[in-house]
């Protein structure tokens, strides 16, 4: 792996242990000759990740919609690509990186990591995906798709392709040994029309 997108909160949250493990990650990641892609901001958890990446003397790559340059871009960047959406940004980001980490976040985190996962299932690329579950962080959303799981939704081979670990190394751990499952999408299914 040469480059990990981290997806998190534009906020630092109400528990000082999400800023402290943004930065734990972003040493993390040097430590391991990683580089990060992510967001492109310099407030909240994305400054912090970023930050941290920066001090430790790696690089950090963003990438950010134009709309929100002049409001949160991080000026101090290895590199950061400007594109016209946030589309094209989330696009980007993922063929720039070669897994997808969440740290705490509100929507755009959740839809940024659930929406790799999607491609990852649909067998657009194999790349692991994870969650960073910092002080319990995404427990209510484990419980959902286990729920997900027990009602049909989602096969458990798929939730299985999200790692969990509330200690970076131990992601990255998982992330080395993963292997893309080659499950049949439809087969099984029943048609309803």
């Amino acid at each position: 792996m040469k480059r990990i997108c981290v997806y998190c909160g534009s906020s630092p949250g109400g528990d000082p242990a999400y800023r402290d493990a943004a930065r734990h990650l972003g040493t993390t990641l040097v430590g391991a000759n990683v580089e990060l892609v992510y967001g492109g901001g310099d407030v909240g958890l994305m400054g912090e990740v970023a930050n941290a990446v920066l001090d430790a003397g790696g690089a950090a790559i963003g990438v950010i919609p134009e709309f929100l340059v002049p409001q949160v871009s991080h000026r101090k960047l290895t590199a950061l690509h400007v594109v016209p959406s946030m589309h094209e940004r989330k696009q980007m980001m993922a063929d720039l990186s070669d897994a997808f980490i969440a740290l705490p976040g509100g929507f755009g985190t959740l839809e940024e990591i659930t929406e790799v996962l999607t491609w990852a299932q649909l067998g657009l690329h194999p790349k692991p995906c994870g969650l960073l579950n910092v002080a319990g962080y995404f427990d209510h959303l484990l419980a959902f798709l286990g729920h997900a799981v027990r009602e049909g939704f989602v096969r458990q081979a798929y939730r299985d392709m999200l790692h969990v670990s509330a200690d970076p190394d131990e992601l990255l751990r998982q992330f080395r040994s993963y292997e893309a499952p080659t499950l049949a999408k439809w087969a099984g299914l029943e048609r309803t029309s």
